[in-house]
């Protein structure tokens, strides 16, 4: 550990970051194997992790991240829509299309910023807050696509038809390396959509959304 840090805090946010990379939880003993300690200090970070709803044990005894961590998290919503923000207007202008910034709430795609464009006589409208399933629309698949390994031969975006409104196209391309951030940039537009333009856009305005998040 180096000067000036408390070893059991740091124990702690290691407990919180394997738990949330184990979506079935994760019991004393392989906590302990984790953090090469012993099943009594794993005991005391877990009780006191449950103290502030941090962590939860369901009745095999197996731990889970807290309904507190939600709460944490959408404190986080703002800075990451201030960081957003001028992404999204540059990419607005520059295709002339609705960008959006959604993150995963649950199950769901939740719409957290949206810029239209100030030049076109016709744009997609669409509501900051809107939510719809994490499996469907461009947003959303993003995200989900981000969760897996990426393909280094694939694409860094996302292109749907049709699949949230009748007409509407939609890409997005995942936020990518910002710990705790489960986000897409995006955009929809009604009509044709010209993909080799703005495919390599949308893309680019994640990357850069990540680095300023950084």
């Amino acid at each position: 550990m180096p000067a000036e840090t408390s070893q059991t805090l740091d124990r702690g946010l290691t407990v919180l970051e394997l738990l949330a990379d184990a979506p079935d939880g994760l019991s004393i003993t392989e906590l302990a194997a984790s953090l090469n300690v012993s099943r009594t200090v794993v005991y005391r970070l877990v009780n006191t992790l449950e103290l502030h709803r941090l962590v939860r044990r369901d009745s095999e005894g197996r731990a889970r991240l807290g309904l507190a961590v939600l709460h944490y998290s959408r404190r986080v919503q703002p800075t990451l829509r201030d960081a957003a923000l001028p992404v999204l207007r540059s990419l607005a202008e520059d295709t002339g299309a609705t960008a959006h910034l959604t993150v995963a709430d649950g199950d769901e795609a939740l719409a957290i910023a949206v810029i239209e464009p100030s030049w076109t006589d016709f744009h997609v409208s669409y509501r900051m807050g809107s939510r719809h399933a994490l499996d469907q629309g461009a947003a959303g698949k993003a995200i989900l696509a981000g969760r897996r390994k990426p393909d280094p031969a694939g694409r860094p975006f996302v292109i749907t038809a049709g699949e949230l409104q009748a007409g509407a196209q939609g890409v997005s391309s995942p936020v990518l390396g910002v710990p705790g951030v489960e986000a897409s940039i995006g955009v929809v537009v009604l009509g044709k959509l010209d993909r080799d333009f703005v495919g390599p856009r949308v893309a680019r305005a994640a990357v850069e959304v990540a680095k300023r998040l950084a």
